[in-house]
């Protein structure tokens, strides 16, 4: 048994459930002296209920003896048992508690699989817990849907990705795995202590002992140092084949019916779970292929300016963007914003509003307010139930001049050799919060090699602090810019975006999304 500490509470039924549903009464009769104790002295089954057990009854017995005493007829003499044996019923309830034990490692193995919100952090739990279950010190997983829409990955457990190159060398039907995720290919050898193959579990128990072993599948296992494998399926009934987990040792072994047993059931909930971290993993991957094709591809080349951009989005899918598009007589339109909610509905909302952006800048872009104006009152008569924040620059290259409009958003970010400060915008409401929005625009005399950071309100949500305190946050890492990155746009980006959000909390979940535009005059 695993060494972990019992804490199950096991509930009470009856007393007769319980011998019924555990096979105790059998085995109580069967440890049960011959004569009728007295009550006080008369030995108790512990009750326990619901635990199905995988152990067979012992085949030990306590056999009754017969003692005659003169002439007289024979009477039956209650058999005492032999110094330092067991007393009567001391293994049932050795077996009663490793049953109880059992439940325990399973629900604490289960609790931490249960906290994993990831699918790469769900399957290195299932190689850690599975290891210990079975007694092995490597494993790995390889996750391959049967239907084909992924994600397919594979993760080792003690072992690298160069031993992970190694073992996919090896042709598919002869790795320790591979009959789990192609069933129509040959397994492994059947026999005793040569390994079984079949729908659930492949057990290979001495590699390099076994005849007709593939050559490759013999040099890569020595190379590697493993001379036995046990293999399980990750499937369940509604998604079907996910992949399979195989676990390595070191020696020729094999785990014995009490760890199978308990890898097994571990095993079957974890494709329970893994199957919905799948199917959430592939709505991320949809709602962020979406919100990728909705924001610029590339960003566009004007003489005078270098652009960069970075943008996070959350897994839900939100409603923040930025947009650089090149405009007439050499100027350029630089956009950033964000529509309230988070979801495909968002998603769909953001493309909307920055594709009207664009058409108005390209008639009135000169004028930023009119075109966050028109925005307003499209917003407004198309959209009532949604307000969003937007910023929209008017940028002349040529005169390092920029003019710009915000609707409730947060100023842009002036960052340069001799000085780093906010730009003093006006302070106007979102869109679509008042009957008629219209706020003074401003301008921005910028120097050579300074660069305009623009941004939205997610960079400063991210880090948990009061909005002053992420202000500051975020103009201390500007500030901190090394000399020689401030040439280069994507180096001030990705400076700016790990500082404020260390501790990976810019790739981190989070219901906000994060987006950087960073123009840097020649």
């Amino acid at each position: 048994m695993l060494d972990i500490p019992s804490r199950v509470r096991v509930h009470v039924e009856t007393l007769l459930a319980a011998q019924n549903d555990m096979g105790v009464r059998d085995a109580f009769e069967q440890y049960a002296p011959v004569w009728k104790p007295d009550d006080m002295n008369a030995p108790h089954p512990s009750k326990v209920a619901g635990i199905d057990s995988a152990v067979p009854t012992p085949a030990q017995t306590v056999a009754p003896t017969s003692h005659t005493t003169g002439a007289g007829p024979s009477h039956p003499v209650p058999a005492v048992p032999a110094p330092g044996a067991p007393a009567p019923g001391a293994l049932l309830q050795d077996r009663l508690a490793g049953w109880v034990s059992d439940l325990t490692t399973l629900h604490e193995l289960t609790e931490r699989l249960s906290r994993t919100s990831t699918l790469e952090a769900a399957l290195q739990e299932l190689l850690r817990a599975g290891s210990a279950l079975v007694g092995a010190r490597r494993g790995l997983v390889v996750l391959e849907p049967a239907d084909g829409l992924g994600p397919h990955t594979t993760i080792g457990l003690g072992l690298g990705r160069a031993d992970l190159g190694h073992m996919e060398t090896v042709p598919r039907g002869s790795l320790p795995y591979g009959p789990l995720l192609d069933p129509g290919t040959a397994g492994a050898k059947t026999g005793p202590g040569t390994g079984t193959a079949g729908d659930t579990e492949i057990v290979h128990a001495d590699l390099l002992a076994e005849d007709g072993l593939d050559p490759r599948h013999r040099e890569v296992a020595a190379r590697l140092g493993y001379a036995a494998s046990y293999a399980l399926p990750l499937s369940t009934s509604a998604a079907g084949r996910l992949g399979a987990a195989v676990w390595l040792y070191d020696e020729p072994a094999e785990p014995d019916e009490r760890r199978r047993h308990l890898a097994g059931l571990y095993v079957r909930h974890t494709a329970e779970h893994l199957a919905r971290l799948v199917e959430l993993e592939r709505t991320r991957a949809c709602m962020a292929t979406i919100t990728d094709e909705l924001l610029p591809s590339r960003l566009p080349r004007v003489a005078g300016v270098q652009l960069a951009a970075r943008h996070r989005t959350g897994p839900r899918g939100g409603g923040d963007w930025y947009d650089a598009l090149p405009l007439p007589d050499a100027a350029l339109g630089l956009s950033v914003g964000s529509v309230t909610g988070s979801g495909p509905s968002a998603v769909a909302a953001m493309g909307r509003l920055r594709a009207s952006l664009r058409a108005y800048a390209v008639m009135e872009g000169e004028d930023p307010v009119a075109v966050l104006s028109d925005l307003e009152l499209l917003l407004r008569l198309t959209e009532p139930a949604r307000c969003a924040t937007a910023l929209f620059a008017y940028c002349e290259p040529a005169l390092r001049k920029v003019t710009l409009a915000g609707a409730g958003h947060s100023p842009p970010l002036l960052i340069g050799e001799r000085r780093t400060e906010f730009a003093e915008t006006s302070v106007s409401a979102p869109l679509g919060m008042l009957a008629c929005w219209e706020a003074p625009s401003v301008e921005i005399q910028a120097e050579a090699g300074e660069t305009v950071l623009l941004y939205t309100d997610g960079l400063l949500h991210r880090t948990g602090d009061p909005m002053d305190r992420a202000f500051a946050r975020l103009h201390a890492a500007a500030a901190s810019v090394p000399r020689s990155l401030r040439t280069d746009p994507e180096a001030i980006a990705d400076h700016v975006l790990r500082t404020v959000l260390p501790d990976g909390l810019d790739t981190t979940d989070s219901e906000e999304d994060v987006v950087l535009l960073a123009t840097r005059f020649d």
